[in-house]
């Protein structure tokens, strides 16, 4: 079942005065997550959901992890939205005072504005004023309705465009966007429009229906903006036909989008950034010790964090001693959810992760090269390729099977690589928090090149010598190519087909 609106401002919530002996009815308008903005979160340190409603989009923030602040000048529904959210403050997005006294010294790398821009006069000033609280590379996800919508254009070939209480032309919206001036919005502010997502306008288009089956706006008790979520239709929709609907409107956006969803980011620009190397070990006694030292002959100032999967040796402590981090996986689950525990806690703490296998088959003075076009190149991915040619330290099965798993790749996402399962790339720490990646199973390197290669981001891939094993192998491969598979599979709907956009060197 679907609802009539996305989560707005809480001004939009309140019931009108009743009109005499008989309640007139009353303005209901549906709060829900605002589902394809809460897709697009990832896992954000600290969020800011300006215009947050009764905040169940900074609540999916939350849960993943998030603190989350809040804005909301409707005092009843700030006070719902603080049972949920770390905090709510009363700021006046439109003055320059009040943002400056409510966010002084705060900054986030994550803002939503969810439904909330139509509702001013100057989109565009709003977004400069609260951006300057957004840290460098930082996202922001901005959701506006989509007036293109082919409900509307119906209605204005029949001479219509009438106000209503909810939805596309609500009658507080002051502003009103299509799919293009919403990116457009976006850019003229200084952001890097990374994608366009949307919520669809096709079951939504029988709003008035819907809620004349659940929603009793006559009854003059105060309606729950939450009520119609909650119910067993409105969870089957969303379970069921709303992912068939998604499919459906990305088809034809600028027609059969209800809200456009414009994901974006504050430009990279050439800087220094703090450096984490991460290694995955387990039973790495023979070559940690020498890899940490040519880690330190190459990238001093770095950091090192190693998360460790096994008791049978003293490798973590061999690292701790020479002043790694040591994070322990133990009972091990594998090298997914190792490599997801990697990736989050660098993320956390620098603002570039190295990683590579603790075993020298990857090169390490290929550090500083990496570092390089991350700072200075602004690169966010660097994908460090085997593969180009056959290495003599990899077996042949090995190296085609790699091959056979890239043109795979190449053919079901448009991504021209030759290597999905390197070993040794790198990652801007915001690229990381903008994704939600699940490490359960094997194979997760094909989450981590696709969806950033799919989403907008700048991937380089790397050509690099590839050498022999210090230690035995643990790669699993029966596991890891049924994985494969199923994480090719399962990132087919995100982003969008890559195309040659891919840098390969």
């Amino acid at each position: 079942m679907a609802s009539t609106n996305g989560a707005v401002s809480g001004r939009q919530v309140e019931a009108q005065a009743h009109v005499g002996e008989a309640a007139a009815p009353l303005k209901y308008v549906v709060e829900e997550e605002n589902r394809a903005l809460v897709g697009a979160i990832g896992r954000p340190r600290r969020v800011l959901d300006v215009g947050c409603g009764v905040g169940l989009n900074g609540a999916a923030a939350k849960r993943k992890g998030a603190r989350v602040t809040g804005i909301e000048i409707a005092s009843q529904t700030a006070d719902r939205a603080r049972q949920v959210l770390d905090e709510v403050l009363p700021i006046d997005i439109t003055s320059d005072a009040s943002v400056e006294q409510g966010l002084a010294g705060r900054t986030f790398d994550l803002m939503l504005f969810g439904d909330v821009l139509e509702h001013v006069v100057d989109p565009a000033a709003v977004l400069r004023r609260l951006l300057a609280y957004l840290e460098p590379e930082g996202h922001a996800i901005v959701s506006l309705p989509n007036v293109a919508a082919w409900t509307v254009r119906l209605g204005m070939i029949g001479g219509k465009f009438e106000y209503e209480q909810s939805g596309i032309l609500d009658s507080t919206h002051l502003r009103f966007f299509t799919r293009d001036t919403a990116q457009g919005l976006c850019e003229a502010v200084g952001l890097e429009v990374l994608r366009v997502e949307l919520n669809p306008m096709l079951v939504r288009a029988a709003k008035k229906l819907i809620l004349s089956t659940y929603i009793d706006t006559r009854s003059g008790e105060p309606l729950d903006p939450t009520l119609l979520r909650t119910t067993l239709s409105y969870k089957a929709y969303q379970a069921i036909l709303r992912p068939l609907e998604d499919l459906v409107a990305e088809r034809a956006p600028g027609l059969l989008a209800f809200q456009n969803v414009i994901v974006a980011r504050k430009p990279p620009v050439a800087r220094k950034l703090s450096l984490t190397v991460g290694m995955l070990t387990m039973d790495e006694e023979e070559s940690v010790a020498a890899m940490i030292g040519e880690i330190r002959r190459v990238a001093p100032d770095a950091q090192i964090l190693c998360v460790d999967s096994s008791m049978k040796d003293n490798t973590p402590q061999i690292a701790e001693k020479l002043g790694a981090r040591v994070l322990r996986q133990v009972p091990p689950r594998g090298h997914g959810p190792a490599m997801e525990l990697l990736m989050y806690e660098a993320a956390a703490q620098s603002d570039l992760l190295i990683y590579l296998d603790c075993d020298f088959t990857y090169p390490v003075d290929m550090i500083p090269v990496i570092r390089t076009m991350a700072e200075d190149e602004r690169v966010d991915v660097v994908n460090c390729a085997r593969t180009r040619r056959k290495p003599t330290a990899m077996p042949v099965p090995n190296f085609l099977a790699n091959r056979g798993f890239a043109a795979l790749a190449h053919a079901m996402h448009g991504i021209p690589t030759c290597d999905v399962h390197s070993g040794m790339r790198a990652y801007r720490s915001s690229v990381i928090r903008a994704f939600e990646f699940d490490g359960e199973g094997d194979a997760l390197p094909i989450d981590t090149l696709l969806f950033p290669a799919k989403s907008g981001y700048r991937v380089v891939e790397l050509p690099i010598a590839y050498n022999e094993r210090v230690g035995a192998s643990k790669l699993r491969k029966l596991a890891g190519t049924v994985w494969t598979f199923i994480r090719l599979a399962r990132a087919l709907p995100v982003g969008r087909r890559l195309g040659d956009h891919y840098d390969v060197r």
